[in-house]
């Protein structure tokens, strides 16, 4: 089998060309069909060619749900990853039921896709070499890896967590700093298990109004709220059989976390607008990057919660810790990012790794991966000379610079603060008005994000929407 060969149905150029892009960068190979008659040739000719399908379920000749069913022996090696709008997410379940891998909703988040082709390349290459050798004592794929680089003890120890909790049903808590690879982490968990053939459903609390996240969580009937136009199956009943990673928990509202609470002591959902409760299997596996005890003490995060998630708890540590790990990663992204740029990259130097080594990387594994690929485009190689390793030695203080002087700021006592403000301009203004030009002005500075924005003022992102709808209703009944 050719590793790593993706056979993606979509009809509308623009997308299937963009998915295309996002996984061929990624390291796959990709092969692009319009028509699900097209699909069926390319399995029957190369059937052990492709490592996975991408399917999208409304195509010109046909509905993706009936190929899936006249096609199962066809497709029974081949893992298929359902492309599904919000409101078809009921017929993405029931391409799930007839044996569909996992399903994504559009518009498809690059990460969540490479993410899923990875776990789906994985079961595709296990499940070929049992066919062709039809040995008991086939080597698995150490799944407890996946996504992970490092042969440090931390890392050692991590990778055996892992291996310990992934056969379990025990709710799993991850902490760790931003950047430190929190989902990378989930992700490996659950394809160790028993769960790794069933879905994989990541939610980001912190990327979710309020008023949304309960019917994102457990789903709503027609006609429960405004805007809800038909039935829809929340990420809980969307992961049944599997697991639900749920991001950023410590932003999630007091009045919802009773709601979970109920959920994980019951094992039922209940959609919003309905009457009963529904029965589900799913593994819960949590993280953020706060501190869950503080966050408790604090009143923010339910004790009984906490204590119902984290049954076992994993840190993942920040990579200053990791030591020669740092270098391995950035060799690894050198190398991967230069053949992505058509280059080739020599290995750091000494001194180029012993200043990574002694950077403090306050944006963990994201903040190298950015320089590794900053690297790769801006320079030639395949020798990084003493030029280029002034340069990017250089960068790495100024980057640690702001960040201190950020954090700076946001300890410093009032007074501090004041004196780069010029107070007088605030005068006759209202409290809601000044802390709109504040959000906004944060805002701003984070190129739109709402989540960076809120990280920066020391809010949750929830808080930050509900503020933003209350100002855009204001302006529009002006």
């Amino acid at each position: 089998m050719t590793d790593n060969k993706i056979l993606i149905v979509e009809d509308i150029a623009s997308l299937s060309i963009a998915y295309a892009g996002h996984l061929e960068t990624a390291g796959f190979a990709c092969v692009i069909v319009d028509n699900l008659s097209d699909a069926s040739v390319q399995l029957q000719t190369g059937k052990h060619g492709y490592s996975a399908v991408l399917l999208d379920l409304q195509l010109p000749d046909g509905n993706g749900l009936d190929w899936l069913q006249n096609e199962a022996e066809l497709i029974a090696e081949i893992p298929v990853i359902v492309a599904t709008s919000d409101g078809s997410i009921n017929r993405a379940i029931d391409a799930m039921r007839l044996g569909a891998y996992d399903y994504i909703v559009k518009p498809l988040s690059p990460a969540r896709l490479v993410t899923a082709m990875r776990g789906a390349a994985e079961v595709s290459q296990l499940t070929q070499k049992v066919a062709t050798q039809k040995s008991p004592a086939i080597a698995k794929v150490d799944a407890s890896r996946a996504g992970f680089i490092g042969e440090s003890p931390l890392m050692k120890n991590i990778y055996d967590q892992i291996k310990k909790v992934a056969h379990s049903k025990a709710t799993v808590f991850i902490t760790g700093e931003s950047g430190t690879g929190k989902e990378v982490c989930a992700d490996a968990i659950h394809r160790s298990g028993a769960r790794s053939k069933k879905p994989f459903i990541a939610i980001n609390c912190g990327a979710i109004p309020e008023h949304l996240l309960e019917s994102e969580l457990f789903g709503h009937l027609k006609g429960s709220f405004t805007g809800a136009i038909s039935d829809r199956v929340g990420a809980v009943q969307a992961a049944h059989g599997g697991t639900l990673f749920l991001d950023e928990i410590c932003e999630m509202e007091l009045k919802l976390q009773v709601k979970m609470l109920r959920f994980l002591q019951t094992g039922t959902v209940q959609r919003v607008g309905a009457t009963q409760a529904e029965n589900v299997d799913v593994r819960i596996v949590c993280a953020t990057n706060r501190n869950p005890v503080q966050e408790v003490a604090e009143g923010r995060f339910r004790e009984d919660l906490y204590y119902r998630l984290a049954v076992v708890p994993i840190q993942l540590p920040s990579l200053r810790e990791r030591g020669s790990d740092i270098t391995l990663l950035a060799n690894s992204f050198l190398a991967k990012f230069g053949k992505e740029e058509g280059k080739i990259f020599a290995p750091l130097t000494l001194e180029l790794s012993q200043n990574f080594e002694r950077h403090s990387w306050p944006g963990n594994v994201r903040e190298l991966q950015n320089l590794m690929r900053r690297a790769t485009v801006m320079f030639n190689g395949p020798n990084l000379d003493a030029s280029i390793t002034a340069e990017f030695s250089d960068s790495i203080s100024r980057w640690a610079e702001p960040a201190m002087s950020q954090n700076a700021v946001l300890t410093d006592s009032a007074p501090a603060v004041s004196a780069s403000l010029n107070i007088s301009n605030l005068d006759g203004m209202t409290l809601n008005q000044i802390e709109q030009i504040v959000v906004e002005r944060a805002v701003d500075r984070c190129n739109g994000s709402l989540t960076k924005a809120a990280k920066s003022l020391g809010v949750s992102p929830s808080t930050l929407y509900r503020k933003k709808e209350k100002w855009d209703l204001a302006q529009t009944t002006d």
